[in-house]
């Protein structure tokens, strides 16, 4: 996704027995760009179908607009019957937050989408969880109450819909209701025990799960619970908040496991919950050998993972990506059972894959060279600069990595692992830039080889021109700011960190000032070209004053470098 933001639509469909009726919506969902189908569950004994698809927020909501039009023509509610609570043909449609988006802005998004069924489709919604509007309805159960049977009594009554609320109709007894709301995401996980005893594993669980278990006279396991007055029973709650858990035995791998459902990963992140159930199954004489992720996951939950367990160790969390996976991975067992792959089951990775396209940063450094030195104006001295830039700022990083595991500076780690995260994400960021400045080029391109047979025409190609003049004016100085920022690493470390590599740190100021005063030039030859004058000056004199300061900058680095060097 452009813009990083990623949400999650679990819909659930009242049919799971007609395959044909099944996939006729999944089309629906499939046909929609920007849009990734990652599951469907169909169930013969509910009658219900549970689908998962992921996107950008936009797509999302009209991949799920769509699917719930086709359901309401093919799915008859009057005909159906199954084993899971129901009101409609689209019963649930909830939006989960994946990336870069709050359940905040899910809620609304989900009334959006809600309002636009009841509108469009005339289906009479009720908004639930974070989406609700009534305290209330926040409970699915509350929404959904004597399901589709009380749907005549309640259409058209103050306990009616949220939305497109209006007396019982033939097109209601046809489609029902929607509920439509907004969760957290939800992560299922299983813990791999040292055990074939199911009543350990379930007494983990207990220890653990939100709920805990009864509470019996005497604190005994075999004493008589201890009830309220309405008869229910006083339980003592567990230790992880916003989870549920229960232990079982798997006959596939010869044992036990807590089968645990995180429903706010907010709350209780898996890197917490994996550490409390490998303290509550030592005390209980077991060991926590694995954890086994059902499902996917967004990428966060193992990257605070990794970093978690790279904090435990002291070591630093400015470390590539890729590598804070694999600690995260490794530190939890999750390929314990079977292989685990990032790429299948995290939802970011799949989404890159799936919309793969040839990077200049994918090259050998020999094929980026080789590339660079063709005929072909692009990649040009834009995104080489990009390139400078990133290397600049990966030296920097990787003198404040060495300084955070140096001997002797046990007591400096955090010091320096804030530096070096700090450097991991300039180095990121110039890497975007890299193939963005190709991009910027070849939408000028692009422009320049649009018709100009008629007034219109070359209205409209002179208008092109200039926004794509504006791209490449602005990529470049976007280079100069990230790549400036790198100076900051690189003085840190040149002055504070490993002597031993304080050179590493003066030819990172040099890649750094390379990349700004190469990107100067960028800005300067592509805002020559903008007839907005009054924006063209704005942006040349911010770069100006980039340019000068990169000069000082690397200046104040070498002479403390050189000072360092010659004692």
């Amino acid at each position: 996704m452009k813009d990083g933001r990623i949400i999650e639509c679990v819909p659930n469909f009242s049919e799971g027995r007609n395959m044909e009726v099944i996939h006729q919506i999944t089309r629906e969902i499939e046909q929609v760009k920007g849009v990734k189908l990652l599951d469907v569950d169909p169930g013969e004994a509910t009658n219900r179908t549970v689908v998962t698809f992921v996107g950008a927020p936009d797509a999302v909501c009209e991949a799920a607009f769509r699917a719930v039009r086709k359901a309401g023509q093919v799915i008859d509610m009057s005909q159906h019957h199954g084993a899971h609570p129901r009101f409609g043909a689209t019963d649930v449609c909830p939006l989960v937050p994946v990336a870069g988006i709050t359940l905040e802005e899910c809620a609304e998004l989900a009334r959006q989408l809600g309002e636009r069924i009841a509108r469009e489709l005339e289906i009479p919604c009720y908004l639930y969880e974070a989406a609700a509007r009534v305290k209330e309805r926040k409970n699915l159960a509350v929404c959904r109450k004597g399901e589709y049977e009380k749907l005549p009594e309640r259409l058209g009554t103050p306990d009616g819909p949220d939305l497109g609320n209006r007396p019982w109709d033939e097109k209601a007894a046809r489609t029902g209701c929607t509920a439509v709301g907004a969760r957290d995401f939800l992560i299922a996980v299983n813990y791999n025990l040292n055990t074939t005893s199911t009543r350990r594993a379930n007494a983990i669980a207990f220890d653990v799960r939100e709920k805990g278990r009864p509470m019996r006279e005497g604190g005994s396991l075999t004493g008589k619970i201890l009830r309220y007055e309405s008869g229910a029973p006083i339980m003592q709650p567990g230790t992880l908040k916003a989870t549920k858990a229960i232990g079982w035995y798997i006959d596939e791998y010869g044992i036990a496991q807590v089968s645990m459902n995180m429903t706010n990963i907010n709350v209780t992140p898996l890197h917490k919950a994996f550490d409390e159930v490998c303290r509550a199954a030592a005390a209980r004489g077991v060991r926590v050998t694995g954890t086994e992720i059902v499902g996917l996951i967004p990428k966060r939950v193992l990257i605070e993972a990794g970093e978690y367990f790279l904090r435990k160790q002291h070591r630093s969390t400015g470390i590539p990506e890729e590598d804070i996976v694999s600690i995260a991975v490794h530190s939890m067992g999750l390929a314990d059972l079977k292989p685990f792959n990032p790429r299948e089951k995290v939802i970011e990775y799949l989404l890159e894959d799936e919309d793969k396209q040839a990077k200049l940063v994918d090259l050998t450094v020999k094929q980026f060279a080789h590339e660079t030195s063709r005929e072909s104006p692009a990649p040009g001295g834009g995104t080489i600069a990009a390139y400078m830039g990133a290397l600049g700022a990966a030296l920097g990083t990787m003198v404040a990595n060495l300084s955070a595991h140096k001997r002797g500076w046990d007591d400096r780690w955090e010091e320096f692992s804030q530096w070096a995260a700090i450097g991991q994400g300039i180095v990121a960021d110039a890497l975007r830039l890299v193939d963005e400045d190709t991009e910027a080029f070849n939408r000028i391109m692009a422009a320049f080889s649009l018709p100009k047979g008629t007034e219109e025409e070359k209205a409209a190609r002179s208008q092109a021109i200039q926004a794509a003049t504006l791209y490449a004016t602005k990529v470049p100085l976007e280079t100069m700011r990230t790549a400036h920022a790198a100076f900051d690493v690189c003085r840190a470390m040149a002055k504070e960190g490993n002597p031993a590599s304080v050179s590493d740190a003066g030819v990172g100021a040099l890649a750094a000032r390379s990349a700004v005063l190469g990107a100067w030039l960028n800005v300067r030859i592509n805002a020559a070209s903008l007839k907005d004058r009054a924006t063209a000056d704005a942006l040349l004199a911010e770069a100006k004053g980039l340019a000068e300061s990169a000069t000082k900058m690397e200046q104040e680095i070498l002479a403390i470098v050189d000072k360092k060097i010659e004692g």
